[in-house]
């Protein structure tokens, strides 16, 4: 396939901005890239896709997402609203994860994938929970990726909240999928839910069945109850506490880190830690802000995720850069080219650890062909070196006509190929009323 009259964003380093030009494509790779006038010429009987000038990009990465909370659009919690993020787990998230069956497992994950395609995410990082459906649940998620045609990393979010029987359900499904055979588009870490909701019992059970190579995908001090929690368990703070059972590892990623303090930080700096910002959650769940820019400066592994909410990451961006402006009172802070790198590099780096020998995030040859087409009209001059201010102050996610990943056109001129939206709606939509009512008999149940 050959992309013809393209202005291609190669998100190289430096990144540039290349007018005019083509992007050929052999066995899900970029095989050239020159000027459209050379590359017709090369490749005279190559499938084409006119780009007619829009910027053609690297499509977005997601660092950590949930599928699972598709559900939680529009539902009302019985009673008074949760008055901090402890009650909003309690009252929320864990009711609603225990009203999850398969059928509604896969509906929540293809609306997802629908709403990914749509915004041009094409690789996500998911972390699962499902408590009445924990055996194949990885399975029946790895389905509707594989059906998308995107690219994703699953995990099972392992807890004792739900007792032990559950707690070692929850690891020896992290253990099966990390043994499977997985495709080029689907990988595998060790899911685990938070210092809070494992006990020292379960933490050592999931180190001792980790399989080598594996790390593991956990959420880290999002809010003070963490913290509080592992003082009361252990005498130390939640990144120290996670050390000493061998979490930190290669692969790992600690999502938010809102709350850790500095001996934390260097921690998880002298440890290579992914950490992952996912700032429009932090400001919806009222927990704070994570210290970017410290983490930042000190060469720390920061990524940027969305927390299951749209899959729009330019949203994640403009949030991020606009939150730590606020909590800290300084225009200085966030900068565009900080977001960037953990947008763009830092997600990519990440990505990377789970496709060996795929890279991604960049338009170059050899680079795997996960490509966004964008119709954005600057009015302003427009360069490699300003581009995350166009981003930030004028890219909007309607813009994304056209996603492929792999060299599979999954959206072309804004209509999906690979998934049925209407029909994927229509399903779900008659699963919601079920796991409503599901979900608010949990909560009458506490």
């Amino acid at each position: 396939m050959l992309i013809t009259n393209a202005t291609v964003v190669t998100w190289g380093e430096p990144n540039q901005i290349l007018s005019d030009y083509a992007v050929y494509i052999k066995d899900g790779k970029i095989a050239a890239l020159g000027k459209t006038s050379n590359l017709i010429a090369q490749y005279p009987e190559a499938e084409r896709i006119d780009a007619k000038g829009q910027l053609v990009m690297p499509g977005n990465i997601c660092a950590h997402t949930h599928f699972y909370g598709a559900y939680a659009r529009g539902m009302a919690i019985p009673g008074a609203a949760p008055a901090n993020f402890p009650q909003i787990l309690e009252r929320l998230w864990w009711p609603l994860d225990k009203a999850l069956d398969r059928d509604t497992v896969r509906a929540s994950a293809l609306v997802s994938l629908v709403d990914a395609v749509k915004h041009g995410t094409t690789t996500l990082i998911d972390h699962h929970a499902s408590p009445n459906f924990i055996d194949g649940s990885l399975d029946v998620i790895a389905e509707t990726v594989d059906q998308s045609g995107l690219r994703a990393v699953l995990c099972y979010e392992v807890t004792d909240r739900d007792g032990d029987e559950k707690m070692r359900a929850g690891i020896a499904e992290n253990v099966r999928f990390i043994k499977a055979k997985q495709s080029s588009r689907i990988g595998a870490t060790f899911g685990l839910h938070a210092s809070l909701t494992l006990n020292d019992a379960a933490l050592q059970a999931c180190v001792e069945a980790v399989p080598q190579g594996s790390g593991f995908h956990i959420h880290v001090a999002e809010h003070e109850a963490d913290e509080e929690d592992s003082l009361r368990r252990s005498g130390k703070r939640v990144v120290r506490r996670l050390g000493e059972f061998g979490i930190w590892r290669d692969k790992t990623i600690a999502a938010h880190c809102v709350h850790i303090d500095e001996a934390e930080r260097q921690i998880l700096r002298d440890q290579g830690i992914w950490v992952t910002h996912q700032p429009r959650s932090n400001m919806n769940n009222a927990v704070g802000a994570m210290a970017f820019d410290d983490m930042m400066s000190q060469g720390m592994k920061i990524c940027i995720g969305n927390d299951g909410f749209s899959n729009n990451m330019w949203a994640d961006w403009k949030a991020a850069y606009l939150l730590h402006k606020v909590s800290n009172r300084d225009p200085r802070k966030a900068n565009g080219e900080d977001i960037v790198h953990a947008g763009v590099y830092n997600n990519a780096r990440l990505a990377e650890q789970f496709f060996p020998d795929v890279t991604l995030g960049e338009i170059r040859v050899g680079a795997a062909a996960d490509l966004i087409f964008v119709d954005y009209h600057p009015f302003t001059p427009l360069h490699g070196g300003n581009l995350p201010w166009h981003i930030l102050f004028g890219f909007e996610s309607s813009m994304v006509t056209s996603t492929i990943v792999e060299g599979q056109v999954l959206m072309r001129d804004g209509q999906l190929l690979t998934l049925d939206e209407s029909e994927i709606a229509r399903e779900a939509l008659d699963f919601a009323p079920k796991v409503w009512e599901r979900h608010h008999a949990n909560i009458n149940a506490l």
